[in-house]
């Protein structure tokens, strides 16, 4: 009888990009995975309750936007968008966004 673990691991092994939140939308490239493409997939957190959008060459976030808070991470497929956008909930703060992939 073999055994599968439920555990999924994540493999996080570059570096990400940080937005700095404020009250007017900011953007960053979604950053590359191992293979030197854009991400698939991304961990988002952030520092502050922040707003966040993804899209093809632009995007702006705004308040109904997915919202992020300190006391959790998103993982979100990103696939066929390029950029990330994030904006303040009500103060200013980081979203950080780490390319993962699954392992």
């Amino acid at each position: 009888m073999s055994f599968k673990s439920p555990i999924i691991c994540l493999d996080v092994n570059l570096t990400g990009v940080n937005i700095t939140t404020g009250a007017a939308s900011a953007s960053a490239t979604i950053p590359n995975n191992q293979a030197g493409q854009v991400a698939k997939y991304v961990r988002i957190a952030a520092t502050a309750n922040a707003h966040v959008k993804v899209g093809k060459t632009t995007a702006t976030a705004t308040a109904t936007d997915m919202l992020v808070t300190p006391n959790e991470a998103i993982i979100l497929n990103v696939t066929g968008s390029d950029t990330i956008a994030a904006i303040q909930d009500s103060a200013a703060g980081t979203v950080n966004v780490v390319p993962i992939e699954w392992a």
